[in-house]
């Protein structure tokens, strides 16, 4: 990928038209000092990712994966697969642009309390269902947290040891965002020591070496999301929470007007 970039910003002929809405692997300040626009796909259908949230959730708490492998064998057992009403939980959101605002209003129909923190919103803007509170809140309070912020300076490893240290031990954290969002070794060392209660992640911060690809004859070289897979009260899907119909419809119709855009050397917002 890094090589690909380079390739690409050496020729000012070529221009980079992103199908992803994070752009952390684009050098921005470097396609700009050669002159090189970047354009993004900012949004696209967020219930896509909102609804593999809540689906990472569900699996993860009524063990779903591993009842599905035992009825597979024949094994009926229902023995170890306990979970509980989400009905009533506190929801803790981290970030509540459009993905966030989707995963709450979900979650609203669940009964509980809705807890947002976001330090780009106004509270007028919030909801009646939720209500917006600090970081501190979300992590004392929440029965399942979710992320949902970009990643930047500001919200690289907002996942963690301090975080971990007020976080509930029964509590579920979810990412469908941004793999460095979690700090990954501290949290095996949080769920090794059960200070939290499981982690389900559509995302991992060294993702770039694995995901997207069929490894599956391959060893993987990768100790910390090797060590991330032993424990049962782990779930991971490989970065797929966008993979709908509507959001690739939406993802191939906004790049190529970001395209056609670039050829009549026009803009809009999707431009960096």
């Amino acid at each position: 990928m890094e090589n690909f970039f380079a390739l690409t910003f050496s020729q000012k002929s070529v221009t980079p038209v992103l199908r992803c809405a994070g752009f952390n692997n684009v050098d921005i300040a470097h396609a700009k000092s050669l002159g090189i626009k970047v354009a993004r796909v900012p949004a696209y259908s967020p219930f896509s990712v909102a609804e593999h949230t809540l689906a990472l959730l569900l699996c993860l708490n009524r063990k779903i994966h591993k009842a599905y492998n035992r009825v597979k064998e024949s094994n009926f057992n229902i023995e170890g697969l306990e979970g509980f009403d989400i009905h009533q939980k506190t929801i803790g959101i981290i970030g509540f642009g459009n993905i966030g605002k989707a995963f709450g209003q979900i979650m609203s129909g669940f009964g509980g309390e809705i807890l947002v923190y976001d330090p780009f919103i106004n509270k007028k803007d919030i909801p009646v269902y939720a209500k917006l509170v600090d970081l501190n809140t979300i992590f004392k309070e929440a029965d399942v947290i979710s992320l949902h912020c970009p990643l930047n300076e500001d919200t690289k490893y907002i996942i963690d040891q301090k975080a971990l240290s007020l976080i509930k031990t029964s509590a579920f954290i979810i990412n469908t965002s941004r793999g460095a969002l979690i700090d990954t070794q501290v949290t095996i060392k949080a769920l090794k020591s059960k200070s939290i209660a499981g982690l389900a992640i559509d995302v991992y911060e060294y993702e770039k070496d694995i995901f997207f690809r069929d490894m599956s004859g391959e060893i993987i070289n990768d100790e910390i999301f090797e060590r991330l897979l032993t424990f049962p009260n782990v779930l991971v899907t490989a970065h797929q929470a966008f993979l709908t119909k509507e959001a690739l419809e939406e993802i191939a119709n906004t790049t190529l007007n970001n395209a056609v855009l670039m050829e009549k050397s026009k803009s809009n917002l999707n431009f960096l």
